[in-house]
């Protein structure tokens, strides 16, 4: 009885998966067509594009003033490193950088006004009301501050670059956006996560989806003339763009109800007839010329990002400016909304394959006929489904060599994994963004910005986007290019640079520091031991301040600030965890004035 019931439940599987098979394997060989078009015109782009500036092109243009804009809500524990690394590692002078807050975030504005008082190009806009809003919202008064500002200092930006909490700007993205705005009007650098262990799938499949998306998919919108959509970072305007889009939103730079502004600000442009250029994905000194930040390793923070992304990219922009004024913008809305298709599609397809690959190791295991192969025994059939698969395969192999060209071969090689763990999540993300857009339709709500959690990279990750230590030297003027040669070809192996030049009396103890404060982004000073109280200098215990060569100086704000003449490391701020639960912030000190320290308060 149980073994005919079973037999009768697969039969029915078998008929089931059959009949969804070539419905299934048609819309995967229309979708497969529409990714080869984008193909082969991103090869088109690779193999024929313009050639990009040099380091000496891009130096020798003038520079314009730019203004940062970062909106933040609840960004305390990231908001100053971001600022400290990027302060120390951007290769560009004529720049200011303003901070968007809430009155009611305080912790937010509490470290934005110290930022403030370390770095005079560094300034805090308030945002008139209480939030969360929404990003546009607080990008909208951002910039009203700083029309302001401009009114007030007798300034005007001439390009405005958005950016988020958690970015590592690449060092040289300013001159990028210096040389080409003006000829451009929008342009939008490389937007790439960094890279984590093989483990963290869910932080994966974005490595992956952007590393394909940034290689293939916006070279191609250059290309075939389609709208290039802001990715929300990364992203350079020139004045007169966003005074264009202010002038046609009743002086709204981005529409406030948007849960993707960064998008539609991009097809707005376009619609404008205002020029973008999407900068293709290069390397220089071995790091890719890219905005770097963390995604949502979590599989929570995940679906809620992705699903806003869906409900704006989607939806909203379904709901607001429809299917287009021409062909090129109803292609490529064609080709960002099929998702609502595709994603359920990919996560059905992935278990039928399944089923089909059990229902076949069945047959083979008890020497029956295989059921679906006797369902699907037509050339039409079979051909469809043979084509689907040379589909697949070419979407794999394409997305491998895109992820290997950023993270390398080890980690491609778990992309086709992280393929079928990403069509669930994508699946379900879009399920969400559906059950949340139609509710709100029909209870006749506002959507909802929802907050995304930022991470900062760890100091080990900042090491490769530091500014070389011989650049900062020759800003400074404390030593010539044959200088340095020289320093290059006498120094001993094993010798640091830095250290060598002190020694040979090429570099003075302080300015060696004053070097290492601007590489790093750390703060520098002479501080007396008056300065300090001794229950805060002994308040870690004894063993520990002389294993690390750190002193307590000061309790402010919740956080400790110790002095010391080492660079600081992942490693102690990790045994320091054990000891304290202030924020650590640590202040480079000369090692003379270090000892003079500790000699006084130890």
């Amino acid at each position: 009885m149980g073994a005919l019931w079973l037999d009768s439940l697969i039969e029915s599987l078998d008929a089931t998966v059959a009949a969804l098979l070539v419905p299934l394997a048609a819309w995967i060989v229309l979708s497969g067509l529409d990714d080869l078009v984008v193909l082969l015109a991103s090869l088109y782009r690779w193999a024929h594009g313009e050639p990009l500036p040099s380091a000496a092109d891009l130096a020798r243009v003038p520079e314009r003033p730019v203004a940062i804009f970062i909106p933040c809500w609840q960004e305390a524990n990231v908001i100053s490193q971001m600022v400290e690394h990027n302060v120390s590692a951007i290769r560009y002078g004529n720049y200011r950088i303003f901070i968007g807050v809430y009155p009611n975030d305080e912790a937010t504005a509490a470290v934005v006004r110290r930022l403030e008082e370390r770095f005079p190009h560094v300034h805090l806009c308030m945002v008139p009301h209480h939030g969360p809003t929404s990003k546009a919202d607080c990008l909208n008064w951002i910039y009203q501050r700083v029309l302001i500002w401009e009114e007030d200092n007798n300034h005007r930006f001439e390009i405005i670059v958005i950016h988020d909490a958690e970015d590592l700007i690449h060092s040289d993205e300013l001159r990028w956006m210096n040389y080409y705005i003006g000829r451009y009007d929008m342009v939008q650098m490389p937007v790439l996560p960094l890279a984590t262990g093989w483990r963290e799938w869910t932080h994966g499949i974005y490595c992956d989806e952007f590393a394909e998306a940034h290689q293939k998919d916006l070279p191609a919108r250059q290309v075939l003339g389609g709208f290039i959509p802001s990715c929300g970072v990364g992203t350079g305007y020139s004045r007169e763009a966003l005074e264009r889009l202010a002038e046609a939103e009743s002086n709204r730079l981005f529409e406030p109800t948007s849960l993707t502004e960064d998008y539609e600000s991009g097809l707005r442009l376009h619609r404008l007839g205002c020029r973008q250029l999407f900068l293709p994905v290069q390397f220089r000194d071995g790091v890719p010329v890219a905005t770097r930040e963390y995604f949502p390793r979590r599989l929570g923070p995940a679906l809620r990002q992705r699903s806003r992304w869906a409900i704006g990219i989607c939806l909203q922009t379904w709901q607001r400016f429809g299917w287009g004024e021409n062909w090129r913008q109803t292609y490529w809305f064609w080709r960002d909304r099929k998702r609502l298709v595709s994603d359920p599609v990919s996560l059905l397809s992935n278990l039928t394959f399944a089923y089909g690959a059990l229902s076949w190791l069945r047959a083979q295991c008890t020497g029956r006929p295989w059921g679906l192969a006797e369902r699907l025994d037509s050339p039409v059939a079979t051909g469809l489904i043979a084509t689907t698969f040379l589909f697949m395969l070419l979407q794999l192999v394409t997305r491998m060599v895109c992820v290997a060209r950023i993270y390398g071969w080890r980690f491609a090689v778990g992309a086709p994994l992280r393929l079928i763990y990403g069509n669930w999540v994508n699946a379900l993300s879009t399920s969400m963004a559906l059950m949340t857009f139609l509710r709100a339709w029909w209870l006749r709500e506002p959507l909802r910005w929802v907050k995304t959690e930022h991470l900062y990279p760890s100091r080990a990750a900042l090491i490769p986007h530091k500014r070389p230590l011989e650049e900062i030297l020759l800003q400074l003027g404390y030593a010539t290019p044959d200088q340095l040669a020289f320093a290059q070809r006498t120094k001993p192996p094993g010798v640091r640079l830095a250290e060598y030049l002190v020694h040979i009396g090429m570099l003075t103890e302080e300015e060696l520091y004053e070097v290492l404060s601007l590489q790093l982004g750390l703060a520098l000073g002479r501080i007396e031991p008056h300065e300090v109280r001794k229950d805060v200098a002994r308040c870690l215990p004894l063993h520990v301040i002389r294993k690390w060569n750190v002193l307590p100086v000061k309790i402010e704000a919740g956080e400790l600030h110790l002095a010391s003449p080492d660079l600081p490391t992942e490693e102690l701020h990790e045994e320091l965890r054990r000891f304290t639960r202030l924020e650590i912030r640590v202040q480079l000190v000369t090692p003379v004035n270090f000892k003079r320290l500790a000699d006084a308060l130890l």
